[in-house]
């Protein structure tokens, strides 16, 4: 299985960036790229050739879902799992994500204490 090292994360919430970070650098271990934005992501991940996405859902200008397709368009996804955290987890919504090839959804809020451990077992079960 191919080790998970850096992840790019999009979220244009300040503080939950912020959270997010230490929750995934300091907690985790993990190399993070953070983006504000859906464009700054289309614009940045070429450069940083993550292993793994993580995509806010509810952003302004470009959501997640609009991010998700373009990232597709461009190939950055070409073999890169993307989870989607929303604080919308319906199970149509669910059935949805997945059906676009999304690999998981966190719910928003998240505990940045298991976040890590989180995002570790659903990169496990991606390469199983």
């Amino acid at each position: 299985m191919p080790e998970l090292n850096r992840i790019l994360y999009v979220e244009d919430d300040d503080d939950i960036r912020q959270v997010s970070q230490l929750a995934l650098e300091d907690v985790g271990g993990y190399e993070v790229m953070l983006c504000e934005s859906g464009q700054q992501a289309l614009d940045s991940v070429a450069s940083f050739n993550p292993d793994l996405i993580l995509l806010d859902v509810m952003m302004p200008d470009m959501d997640g879902i609009e991010t998700f397709h373009k990232l597709q368009d461009q190939g950055a996804l070409d073999g890169v799992p993307v989870i989607l955290m929303t604080a919308k987890v319906h199970p149509e919504e669910m059935a949805r994500y997945r059906e676009m090839g999304v690999v998981d959804v966190i719910p928003k809020p998240f505990d940045p204490m298991t976040v890590s451990e989180e995002i570790a077992r659903i990169w496990e079960r991606c390469h199983d």
